[in-house]
């Protein structure tokens, strides 16, 4: 049995961070589902501006498109929609097995809004209309203005994946974000049952401190603050708030752990997956990771509902002279800035392919 399989077994959802129009012409993505126990997707930018500058996948489309008189950001979210659309339909089959718990594919709004409530809120009620997939996330990033954007959202009966979270604080500012949202429904005599995930990134936490602690302290930092964050998780789902939520009808906002990929050459390529295996969870990988996994990765003991170590180690890290609330304010700031980076060069990748292609 791979690996995969295990993983699957044990409770924890593996969605792939990747798609492109090869992805789904090819087989490739069916493949995942038949093959690797791949139950969902999320995609962003900087994987559609590859696809883009770098292949001439998209080129016929885009050409048709630019002679209907789209182009930028308008031309980038018919192209995006065309391919999540193919994909949730896919992943229909085990969004449906699931009861709508898995199955499901994201599309981000503008990182260009990350500090704008007003417009975030807009964009995901547009976006989420438009694609008119029951089984289809709007990102939106665990920013201060994201957080309103997000309780509105899912008030509206928006499926939201909230993405840049970083710290334990960072994910329940987000939780409170969706309780809110359902708990307005409630009083307005709405469903509860609107679903979302809560996307704690993981090894940009490594990355960050890598030059700035002792060996003995490499690569430990995004694991245990994953398991403070995986106890922040369990210990909300225990609460009397989500208690009655769930009576009620509404279904747990998942905790997903994202940018799992190894950076650190030096250790192990499925490192954070083999850490994070815990049931009621997700692992969203790319491709590599998930073929190194499903090739000779192991599932070992689970993440326990106490954080296990993670107190022990974190405090290392403050030993070490890392104040871990500072680095998770800065992630946050800088991962904003780079997803901001990525829209801007998808951008001028569209914008260049559009005129080669006139």
């Amino acid at each position: 049995m791979k690996a995969t399989q295990k993983l699957h077994d044990i409770g924890q959802s593996l969605w792939i961070d990747d798609i492109t129009r090869d992805m789904l012409d090819s087989g490739r993505l069916g493949k995942y589902i038949d093959e690797l126990s791949v139950t969902g997707l999320t995609s962003n930018p900087t994987i559609f501006d590859k696809a883009v500058s770098k292949s001439t996948w998209y080129d016929d489309a885009i050409r048709q498109l630019v002679k209907a008189g789209l182009s930028g950001e308008a031309l980038f979210f018919e192209l995006a929609l065309q391919d999540l659309a193919r994909a949730a339909d896919l992943f229909l089959p085990v969004h449906k097995r699931t009861a709508t718990m898995d199955g499901w594919v994201s599309l981000e709004v503008s990182p260009l809004l990350a500090y704008d409530t007003k417009a975030t809120i807009a964009e995901a009620k547009r976006l989420y209309q438009r694609a008119g997939k029951p089984n289809l996330f709007i990102k939106i990033p665990g920013t201060k203005e994201g957080l309103p954007a997000i309780e509105e959202s899912i008030f509206a009966g928006v499926s939201v994946n909230v993405t840049l979270l970083f710290s334990s604080s960072d994910y329940l500012a987000a939780a409170d974000a969706y309780l809110k949202g359902l708990e307005r429904r409630v009083a307005a005599g709405l469903s509860p049952d609107v679903r979302s995930v809560a996307s704690v990134f993981v090894s940009r936490w490594d990355r960050a401190v890598t030059d700035k602690v002792p060996d003995r302290l490499r690569d430990k930092l995004g694991i245990a603050v994953s398991k403070e964050a995986h106890r922040a998780y369990r210990e909300l789902l225990a609460s009397d708030r989500w208690q009655r939520l769930q009576s009620l009808g509404a279904r747990a906002q998942r905790l997903l752990f994202a940018s799992t990929s190894t950076k650190d050459p030096r250790s192990p390529d499925t490192m954070y997956i083999a850490a994070l295996a815990a049931p009621n969870t997700v692992n969203t990988m790319p491709d590599e990771t998930l073929h190194a996994f499903a090739d000779h990765g192991s599932v070992g003991s689970l993440l326990s509902a106490d954080g296990g170590d993670c107190d022990k180690v974190l405090a290392e890290f403050a030993n070490a002279g890392i104040d871990v609330g500072a680095v998770g304010r800065q992630l946050q700031v800088d991962g904003a800035k780079a997803f901001a980076k990525s829209w801007q060069d998808l951008l001028a990748s569209i914008d260049a392919k559009s005129k080669a292609l006139k």
